[in-house]
């Protein structure tokens, strides 16, 4: 093996660290903005709400790196698509901390008026999109698309528990007007663990492109649920 190529292996095993980095913080992110609501803690959604600057930086660290690789190593077919899918990869685990955060600052909110009965199967999507979020990661590592594929199966059962969700709290509305405005923001909160599900179909996507060169699309409604993540007014919510 030469020595270009031995650091240039050893520059993608850097960027596959970083990106593992980056997915420990956005998994963390997931863990303690929901349990800041299971738990009434507004402390610890705010710890979330702060370190969301943190993935920010990494995710421009890495885009920064493989932009390097890509100009001065001139990568071919299968390391071209991996240093590409790693600036995909990137991109989409900066916007699951940006709903995680989400979660936090309607946490904080929430854990300012009487609790509801119950969070439903919320918990249980947490739990999901981040076993998702880590398979994802090791599909990208080992380039594997069977991986990628049976992980973007999962996502049904998140949709289907944010329909679930859905439904419980209308009737909550329903039967208890006094309700409305604490469902309303538990209804966010799962839309945004619904879009953070979404965002790892997206990785799973570039997986299969990374290793078989498909660009396979698992989400045929993705422009139109970016559309409304664009207009999304959590950001707009006080702390």
């Amino acid at each position: 093996m030469s020595s270009i190529r031995g650091n240039f292996d050893q520059q993608l095993t850097n960027l596959g660290h970083r990106l593992l980095r980056m997915g420990s913080l956005v998994d963390e992110a997931i863990d303690h903005a929901t349990r800041s609501l299971v738990e009434r803690d507004s402390d610890l959604a705010l710890d979330v709400i702060r370190k969301d600057s943190e993935i920010n930086t990494l995710r421009y660290s890495i885009e920064e790196q493989s932009y390097t690789l890509l100009a001065t190593q001139q990568p071919l077919a299968g390391d071209l698509r991996r240093v590409a899918a790693a600036i995909s990869i990137a991109t989409n685990m900066e916007r699951q901390a940006d709903h995680a955060a989400g979660i936090a600052v309607l946490a904080r909110r929430l854990n300012k008026e009487p609790e509801l009965k119950s969070l439903m199967d919320i918990p249980r999507m947490a739990d999901t999109t981040r076993s998702m979020l880590r398979h994802s990661l090791d599909a990208y590592l080992s380039a594997d698309a069977e991986l990628a594929r049976a992980v973007a199966t999962e996502d049904a059962e998140i949709n289907e528990l944010n329909e679930k969700v859905l439904q419980e709290l209308l009737r909550c509305m329903i039967d208890d007007p006094r309700t409305i405005r604490r469902a309303t923001y538990l209804l966010w909160v799962s839309h945004n663990l619904e879009r953070i599900g979404d965002r790892t179909k997206n990785i799973c996507e570039r997986v299969v492109y990374v290793a078989t060169g498909e660009l396979a699309d698992f989400d045929v409604h993705a422009d139109t649920e970016e559309a409304l993540d664009e207009h999304d007014v959590l950001g707009k919510l006080p702390l």
